[in-house]
């Protein structure tokens, strides 16, 4: 009796089919929402450090240097992956990857560091990101709206390679 049982179980098991995964040869594709370890991009870093405030597992480290250079390190020892540095980014430096597979025997492959060129205040001493060349022309009193006594007018490089000035051909503004 216990062998007929035995068979009718083998024949149900051989029924149902694979019912595992062949994980390591095939991975399967991340669902569109999920979250895996974070990524920096020094470009478009600002440095005001509102991820380093907002992670619950304190892994992103900000340091200043030398008074002009603002390290922000990221250890990914205890990252659970929760996005909230991501959510807080003004600048939408730091993009939550798909990577999961993550295991390394060494911890530094893990890091990711920004080295990161901030101004600093003169009263207070700290760190702010430097303007742009844009930001620094308006600064100076520069306006990019008054087209009609704008002096630069865009020539062709024909133009631009022959001897001529720019008063010394007539402007005709409609």
């Amino acid at each position: 009796m216990s062998v007929l049982s035995k068979c009718r179980e083998a024949l149900l098991c051989l029924r149902a089919g694979r019912v595992t995964l062949p994980y390591p040869a095939q991975p399967r594709p991340t669902p569109p929402r999920f979250r895996g370890r974070p990524i920096f991009n020094a470009a478009k870093c600002i440095g005001c450090a509102g991820c380093a405030n907002n992670c619950p597992a304190r892994e992103i480290l900000v340091v200043d240097l030398c008074q002009e250079i603002r390290v922000i390190q990221y250890l990914g020892r205890r990252c659970t992956f929760c996005g909230r540095c991501a959510e807080v980014c003004p600048e939408k430096a730091i993009t939550m990857s798909r990577d999961f597979e993550t295991a390394t025997p060494q911890i530094r492959d893990l890091r990711q560091r920004l080295d990161l060129f901030m101004s600093t205040c003169q009263r207070c001493g700290r760190c702010f990101q430097a303007p742009s060349p844009l930001e620094q022309l308006k600064l100076k009193g520069y306006r990019f709206d008054d087209v009609e006594h704008e002096r630069w007018i865009f020539r062709s490089k024909a133009f631009l390679d022959s001897d001529a000035t720019v008063d010394d051909i007539p402007i005709e503004l409609d």
